[in-house]
């Protein structure tokens, strides 16, 4: 039918039903994004802000709302603040974990993975599937925010694993060396004892969460220097790094302990030698860094075994750095480990060379 020929009070309905639909989608959309703020602000901690409950507050079109944890104060937005039943309301929900309700005022327990964290308290004419469902959304910010707790721990955790793989015995030669060095070659002990230096800061100190690539390699040079003096001849070295990629930030120990894995199992086995190749590259909006030796290689089932971390004890260097860099550039990024029997080991490494919140302090 022609738009024309349609009758005019039909035309105005379908237009009037248009603007209805298209003013549903608006806010349904504010109101996603008004549940996003609250659920940020709410990451804080059980304790919630003021500016949150506010934001609930809207979002109920309640006369109040309140928000305690398990052992703080309610946090108000609205008038009741100083209304005692209130107080008592909460106190049932904390004691028994279960819905209470007075005159116009509702209070529900708020859990996180079932267990309880706090109380939501209502107060006005809302619909109490609305009120279920505000409790249910504070409890998943809440556990969402234990969750980046708890990954932040874990990755400082692996942190110190990493630190902790400093080889005793690695240390041991390297200060033997220099001191070998003392009397025939004095500014050659001098010029280890400083690769030394640079090598111990860089492993053991406390630093911030991130470092650039330059800053990793200056303490990987420092440590293939100390490698070289122990090894003599039987470590061959080159590395070729693009100078676009030296700024781009990454976690501290996130190259080193991938160029000590190759130099320990490619070549520094009894009666070993080789060779161990370090290049980096732009590719597009992504940073590409390889590690290889020529040594003797490892089964590729085992490979995957290490980087899923069921390897054995002294392989944790090469998950903590995979764990590491996809929790914080995320699941597409990380180590891929190439290698077989006989035929020595690539570890290829990609990261952005930009990331929203990565940046070196």
């Amino acid at each position: 039918m022609d738009v024309d020929a349609v009758p005019a009070p039909e035309r105005a309905r379908r237009r009037w039903r248009r603007a209805q639909r298209g003013l549903g989608g608006a806010e349904a959309m504010a109101s996603l994004a008004a549940g996003r703020r609250v659920a940020a602000q709410l990451r804080g901690g059980a304790g919630g802000t003021g500016a949150a409950v506010r934001g609930l507050r809207r979002l109920l079109d309640a006369e109040a709302v309140a928000f305690g944890g398990l052992h703080g104060e309610l946090v108000w937005a609205g008038h009741p603040a100083d209304d005692p039943r209130a107080e008592r309301l909460a106190g049932t929900v904390l004691a028994t974990d279960s819905k209470a309700t007075a005159d116009g005022m509702v209070a529900l327990p708020v859990h996180v993975r079932e267990e309880l964290a706090g109380v939501l308290v209502v107060t006005g004419p809302v619909a109490p599937a609305a009120v279920r469902e505000a409790a249910l959304w504070v409890g998943e910010a809440l556990e969402r925010a234990r969750l980046e707790e708890s990954a932040a721990v874990a990755e400082q955790a692996e942190l110190r694993a990493l630190r902790a793989e400093i080889s005793p015995h690695f240390v041991y030669n390297s200060l033997t060396t220099i001191a070998s060095f003392v009397k025939s070659d004095p500014e050659r002990a001098r010029d280890l004892m400083l690769d030394f230096a640079e090598y111990t800061r860089h492993s053991l100190a406390r630093h911030g969460d991130y470092t650039t690539v330059a800053g990793e390699f200056r303490a990987i040079e420092a440590y293939l220097a100390l490698a070289r003096a122990v090894l003599g001849e039987r470590l061959r070295v080159q590395i070729r790094i693009a100078p676009e990629i030296l700024p781009v930030a990454l976690p501290y120990l996130a190259l080193q302990p991938v160029v000590e894995n190759a130099v320990r199992h490619g070549v520094e086995l009894p009666g070993g030698s080789g060779f161990v190749q370090v290049s980096g590259e732009a590719d597009g909006t992504e940073c590409v860094i390889t590690v290889e030796d020529d040594g003797p290689g490892m089964d590729p089932e085992y490979a995957a075994a290490v980087l899923a971390g069921r390897g054995t004890p002294g392989s944790l260097g090469l998950v903590n750095v995979d764990r590491r860099l996809r929790t914080v550039f995320g699941a597409g990024y990380g180590l891929v480990v190439e290698t077989a029997v006989g035929a020595g080991t690539r570890v290829v490494l990609r990261l952005p060379r930009f990331q929203p919140g990565v940046v070196v302090s």
